[in-house]
């Protein structure tokens, strides 16, 4: 199968290049979490643990568990002294399962390698007390040319025949969507909101590197290293055609923010 290609793409130093932009969403998210004494927290897709020190330390949370699939992303979280009640674990979002006992259920920027978010919006509700509160962002520019231009490649040669059929799924759905199955979930005055994030950049082949950083890792995952070369190389020679040469260049990017209370019995 093309998964044994790589089975952990994530690079922690291609994805920190544009810390500071990526890491606005995550404080704004924080804002919208009501603090409550004691809590037990979860940080689903937390990449290298640096922001779920963050949010343990500000919340003064009793625990907190980062969870990441990535091993190599989370290689330096544990390096070090952790605060007290903070603690770091590999494993997948999708086998994340706790039920009645998290106070917080946090989640920045992971979501949209997740599919079926009705499902996993529904049993995170589970897994949170009553009272309970879901945070979570998600990008939202898959619509934009630089995702729009990763998938028109895989229906061409010769990345057609190496990805086996395999196209990367888009979950992320409207933010009024958001909103009603949240309601649906149990969760009483849902707060969702599309706010469009503006990054100036020092040129568009730095929108490459952003993207190598992220969304291209699920390509990578897929494909042969010489083959995936070609991908990167062909992708960025259509992508910059497409952004043109403004220098600085802007680069707005799209992000969903959901918080909900869940209702208590």
């Amino acid at each position: 199968m093309a998964e044994s290609f790589a089975s952990d793409t994530w690079n922690p130093a291609q994805y920190d290049k544009f810390q500071r932009e990526r890491e606005q969403p995550f404080f704004d998210l924080l804002a919208l979490v009501r603090p409550v004494p004691g809590m037990r927290v979860i940080d689903l897709g937390c990449g290298t643990g640096r922001l779920t020190r963050l949010l343990h330390v500000r919340l003064q949370a009793r625990e907190t568990l980062g969870l990441d699939r990535s091993a190599r992303m989370l290689a330096s979280a544990n390096d070090g002294h952790l605060p007290d009640g903070l603690r770091f674990e590999t494993g997948t979002i999708e086998s994340f399962a706790g039920p009645d006992r998290y106070d917080l259920v946090f989640s920045n920027a992971a979501f949209h390698w997740v599919d079926n978010h009705e499902s996993l919006i529904g049993r995170l509700a589970e897994a949170l007390v009553g009272g309970g509160q879901l945070a979570f962002q998600v990008p939202a520019s898959h619509d934009e040319p630089t995702h729009r231009i990763a998938e028109e490649l895989t229906t061409i040669q010769p990345y057609r025949t190496a990805l086996a059929g395999w196209h990367r799924s888009q979950p992320v759905l409207r933010p009024d969507e958001y909103a009603r199955i949240m309601y649906r979930a149990g969760f009483v005055e849902p707060r969702v909101q599309l706010t469009v994030y503006p990054h100036v950049l020092s040129g568009p082949e730095s929108v490459v590197e952003w993207m190598k950083g992220s969304l291209l890792t699920e390509y990578e995952r897929h494909l042969p290293p010489e083959v995936f070369s070609a991908f990167v190389a062909e992708y960025s020679r259509r992508l910059l055609e497409r952004l043109g040469t403004d220098r600085p260049y802007f680069f707005p990017f799209k992000r969903i923010l959901c918080w909900g209370l869940k209702d208590t019995p």
